[in-house]
């Protein structure tokens, strides 16, 4: 049972000063976003454009959540919406040209941070615990 309490614990910690980490080193190379913010720029520098809908999804947000992050992204002139052509309903998420701009330097920004956060863990112990979230995600869906 300690065992199991000490998982949880650790994930929770782990996820608070990943996000604090990354939020410094956004801050520190000048970059205008939260690490949440990038969560949505991420998948539309990977995707392309996408409905709010889709974003939410992908990043297992609620839709609420995901407006107040591209209300603040639109605000900073990285994204814009636009009314879906085939269904008035949707608004599609656009990058904008400064939001194409910051791929590679806040892409690198979270490169470089990652591998510190992994930093002295081989491949093989990296390997054996991402298939360990995997099957602690796949549990949880299907608990719900």
């Amino acid at each position: 049972m300690l065992l199991i309490k000490e998982v949880a614990v650790y994930i929770n910690i782990l996820n608070s000063k990943i996000k604090k980490y990354f939020g410094d080193e956004l801050n520190k190379n000048t970059i205008n976003m939260t690490p949440e913010q990038y969560l949505v720029m991420d998948i539309l520098w990977d995707e392309g454009t996408l409905s709010q809908q889709a974003i939410a999804d992908i990043i297992q947000k609620d839709k609420n959540s995901v407006t107040k992050f591209i209300d603040s992204l639109e605000r900073k002139g990285f994204v814009f919406r636009a009314v879906d052509k085939e269904d008035r309903r949707i608004n599609n998420i656009v990058l904008s040209k400064d939001g194409i701009m910051l791929k590679d330097t806040t892409t690198e920004v979270a490169i470089n941070m990652m591998n510190q956060v992994v930093k002295n863990i081989d491949d093989n112990e990296l390997a054996v615990f991402v298939k360990v979230l995997q099957q602690m995600k796949h549990n949880i869906e299907n608990a719900i």
